[in-house]
């Protein structure tokens, strides 16, 4: 498969600048590949596809403040640190990505706030990646909470406006746990608590998976021929209370519901030659695009994504690249919202 078939006009008016009003009422688009079926629906009637014993798979991942602006030594220059993962507890090493880069060479400091923090540049690992090691005296709990204090929530560049105090709420899923991403799975965020209570009123089953998205998630594919793209890392984690629950359901035959491509990820990382979700805590780089053979879920909810995305390329090789590609003419004739704030996809 050639990445030039993922090639689409997507006009700017369509990213998606703001959440809808409430998250359970945003357009819905079902795709039904037995059928070859396009209908439009609004999420909250996503009920209408599941029953008692269905288990849904969500990713639990937290986002947490990962931009932040600081000020170089000496001249002041105003530097935008973007915290990808931290390396090191002890020493406080993180590995970022700072802009603009040609300013910040090895042995630079960087001051934040009201000189509440300085970290000071030891690694050069990309042309913006940089390795930082903070200077700070406090326990690792005050450490994080300053970068709680100093940071923003890292709504993607494509969203054109300053963050927004509703951003920190809503770029989050209701149900998320377990702190470590840069990125939300965005396919979460159309759940409100609401149709979560109503979920499991229904008897339906909710099996956390975790992984951190990182920013991988936005990097660009820059080759032609797909099966020479290497994805980013990831770290993910699959209990075996998860794996339980996934398994149960295929037993009986009930359907079993991937929350967006990062969930779905996790499933096709860890899953046996027989079919079985096993137990798994490491890193995935799994790249899923068309012809591949799914596992485990029969069902997946996802949003509209940019073109030549990783995104749009697991989601045709879901629900079939003719009938995916058909869905997205029409979304963009009837003017559903894309990106991470835009509108969903159920492809049952």
């Amino acid at each position: 498969m050639k990445l030039s078939k993922f090639k689409f006009e997507l006009p700017e008016e369509l990213i998606a600048q703001h959440p809808t009003t409430n998250r359970d009422e945003s357009r819905m688009m079902v795709i039904n590949r037995k059928e070859g079926t396009i209908e439009h629906r609004v999420f909250k009637d996503i009920m209408d596809y599941l029953g008692e014993g269905d288990v849904m798979v969500m990713n639990d991942t937290k986002v947490f403040p990962a931009r932040m602006y600081g000020n170089k030594e000496k001249t002041g220059a105003k530097i935008e640190v973007f915290l990808l993962r931290e390396l090191n507890s002890e020493n406080l090493l993180w590995d970022v990505l700072v802009d603009p880069a040609r300013k910040i060479r090895i042995g630079n400091k960087l001051y934040f706030g009201d000189d509440d923090l300085v970290a000071e540049v030891i690694d050069n690992t990309t042309s913006r990646g940089r390795t930082l090691r903070f200077l700070f005296d406090g326990t690792h709990l005050e450490f994080k909470a300053i970068i709680e204090k100093l940071g923003e929530t890292p709504i993607p560049k494509y969203i054109n406006r300053p963050v927004e105090p509703e951003d920190e709420d809503r770029y989050q899923t209701v149900y998320a746990k377990n702190e470590g991403a840069v990125a939300a799975p965005t396919a979460g965020l159309h759940f409100s608590k609401h149709i979560m209570k109503k979920c499991e009123i229904l008897g339906v089953e909710f099996a956390p998976v975790t992984l951190h998205v990182g920013l991988g998630t936005f990097r660009s594919v820059e080759v032609e021929d797909l099966t020479k793209h290497k994805m980013d890392s990831e770290e993910i984690e699959i209990l075996q209370s998860t794996c339980d629950m996934v398994n149960a359901a295929k037993k009986r035959k009930s359907k079993i519901l991937s929350v967006g491509t990062t969930s779905m990820r996790c499933l096709e990382t860890s899953v046996s030659t027989n079919g079985e979700l096993k137990p798994y805590k490491g890193w995935t780089n799994k790249f899923i695009f068309p012809k591949y053979k799914f596992s485990i879920a029969d069902m997946m909810v996802t949003n509209f994504h940019s073109p030549e995305s990783t995104l749009l390329m697991q989601a045709a090789a879901f629900g079939g690249y003719d009938l995916i590609m058909k869905a997205y003419e029409i979304a963009i004739k009837e003017k559903y919202r894309f990106s991470s704030y835009g509108d969903a996809m159920l492809i049952i």
